[in-house]
């Protein structure tokens, strides 16, 4: 067991946890914020994406250990007072299908507008391209995302 301290949309967590333990788990059972899907426990779906120290990352390929000390955002820290820009943009655009890789779409979205706050289509593509969604065939996704580019900047 190891003791691990972490922020989790500004809120402090402190726990053991076992050294196997993958920090998607982490979040979901320890921190309890279901948001964050668990898809495929290998990387490839990108379900399970949260913003680490500032950089997307998958949380399934990181063990909970290995985030000590570290700042987190996972989709239920997005809004704020009301939904976030991405977040409205989703359910304006409809964006969002079975919803099971909306969190991990968002916080990609979410990355990549902090970054780069005037994306093209092409930037927007690449930046979700670890992102798999089954259902809306992505066009929805790059013009919600698009959609909120623009409201961020008025």
């Amino acid at each position: 067991m190891h003791k691990i301290k972490v922020r989790i949309n500004g809120r402090d967590f402190e726990d053991e946890v076992d050294s196997r333990l993958l920090l998607v788990h982490y979040i979901r059972q320890k921190a309890r914020l279901t948001g964050t899907h668990v898809g495929c426990d290998t990387g490839n779906c990108g379900a399970c994406t949260i913003i680490f120290n500032g950089k997307t990352i998958k949380s399934c390929l990181m063990l909970a250990v290995q985030a000590n000390g570290a700042d987190m955002t996972t989709v239920e820290g997005l809004a704020k007072n009301g939904l976030h820009p991405i977040q409205e943009a989703f359910m304006d655009r409809f964006a969002i299908q079975c919803g099971y890789c909306t969190p991990g779409m968002m916080l990609s979205a979410c990355s990549l507008l902090q970054t780069n706050p005037q994306p093209n289509e092409a930037e927007i593509r690449e930046a979700i391209e670890g992102n798999l969604c089954m259902c809306t065939g992505y066009q929805q996704i790059v013009e919600a995302i698009q959609y909120a580019a623009e409201k961020t900047r008025k």
